[in-house]
């Protein structure tokens, strides 16, 4: 048995049972992350950079990665938004140091070679050397030289970029169904309320694996249960793109009423005894009007939309090592929105972030995994949680969106 991709020894051997079982080496393996880097984050992939918001006039610039790789996005003269690799072509320093800002043209710190917003070298520091003395070849010639370039796309005022000269247009990789529930929510134009950012002492993977995990959301999330804002047995589906790398979950809370499932069974993630010193805190609006209060969506491999009674938000996930992980978050709301809209919002992002009243716990289980491993790396997890496929279905008890995050992980992995 070889590796689809590289016609070598697999990089990990995958359980005959499929996607209902995960080896638990691909949360702990150097070798399996540093593939990763380059198989899905710099390969036939789409990742979220910014928000078009985020840069909206000419010089405007911010940082970021694709997977570990720094890059910049910046708004050239043109209006158009590019990305490249944030990587000086001299000596490989960082170009942009600053999370953001305006310029006219990058500059290295190092020795000072110039760029200009679209990555093409300008000018080297001294090429033509001090009193006719040193100084570059009489064949260098900076236009044989640039920054890295990705390609860049724009959607509902989401930047996405990708390395790949190859991969798909974004609206067919991210597919119909997706698509259409990313354009439910973000159906207006955008307004940044403000950002979360959270270290996660776990594997990037585990993250992915929670936002599609459906099953948890009534059990671990005491705030969901307790106050009826999400239960396993209120109305709602999951629907899992034909590749199985994107997703959305969704529920409703007025469909929520008396349950044995939960009255009875003595849940920790629901409690009687309760309460809130501001209900108005689940104060909300059918703002889309289908009665869904909770809408989680992904895209392969690190984008999370997410929409929680009135709270939106961009999730990105950036890989940090085998071990660890950046979660960025940034809060929306819409341009149209009043006073009281914008006020009901910001309060009710109180429900999500590091230390978030639902979110805090996904902050706390991936490092729970990551410690229970360690002994245990020819091992697998059971994922059988509504079968083994990864089928969309009008239930959420269950881990289908999960199989579908392995299915496409290991076709891009060759696994």
């Amino acid at each position: 048995m070889t590796d689809a991709l590289t016609n070598e020894p697999p990089l990990l051997k995958w359980p005959e049972a499929g996607n209902s079982r995960v080896p638990y080496r691909a949360f702990a393996d150097a070798e399996i992350h540093a593939a990763e880097q380059k198989r899905i984050f710099q390969g036939e992939t789409w990742q979220i950079l910014c928000l078009a918001d985020e840069i909206p006039n000419p010089g405007d610039y911010k940082t970021t990665y694709a997977g570990e790789t720094p890059v910049i996005v910046v708004r050239d003269e043109n209006g158009d938004i590019n990305a490249f690799e944030n990587r000086c072509v001299h000596k490989g320093a960082l170009v942009c140091l600053k999370d953001r800002g305006n310029a006219k043209t990058l500059t290295c710190v190092y020795h000072n070679w110039v760029y200009g917003l679209k990555g093409e070298l300008i000018s080297a520091a001294f090429a033509k050397g001090v009193n006719g003395r040193g100084g570059m070849p009489d064949d260098f010639n900076a236009k044989d030289h640039r920054m890295r370039p990705l390609r860049t796309t724009e959607h509902c005022g989401l930047v996405f970029g990708t390395f790949s000269e190859t991969v798909m247009p974004l609206a067919e990789f991210i597919g119909p169904d997706i698509l259409e529930r990313v354009e439910r929510v973000l159906n207006r134009p955008l307004r940044i309320l403000g950002y979360h950012t959270q270290i996660l002492n776990n594997n990037w993977k585990l993250y992915v694996e929670n936002v599609k995990d459906t099953y948890h959301a009534g059990l671990l999330h005491l705030f969901f249960a307790t106050f009826r804002l999400n239960r396993l047995a209120s109305e709602g589906g999951v629907v899992v793109d034909p590749t199985g790398g994107n997703h959305a979950s969704y529920s409703k809370r007025r469909t929520i009423h008396a349950n044995a499932e939960y009255d009875e069974s003595k849940l920790r993630a629901s409690r009687d005894d309760y309460r809130l010193a501001d209900p108005s805190l689940l104060e909300s609006f059918d703002e889309f009007g289908d009665g869904i209060n909770v809408q989680i969506l992904s895209v392969f491999p690190n984008f999370i939309l997410q929409q929680v009674e009135n709270s939106i938000a961009v999730r990105q996930i950036l890989p940090k090592g085998v071990g660890r992980t950046e979660l960025n978050w940034t809060v929306l709301g819409f341009q149209d929105d009043d006073e009281k809209t914008t006020k009901m919002r910001l309060k009710q992002a109180n429900l999500i972030g590091p230390a978030g009243y639902i979110s805090m716990e996904d902050g706390a289980v991936g490092n729970f995994v990551q410690r229970g491993i360690p002994g245990a790396l020819e091992e697998t997890s059971i994922i059988e949680m509504g079968g083994r496929d990864h089928i969309s279905d009008n239930t959420r008890t269950t881990e289908a969106s999960v199989r579908g995050f392995w299915a496409a992980y290991r076709t891009h992995m060759g696994l």
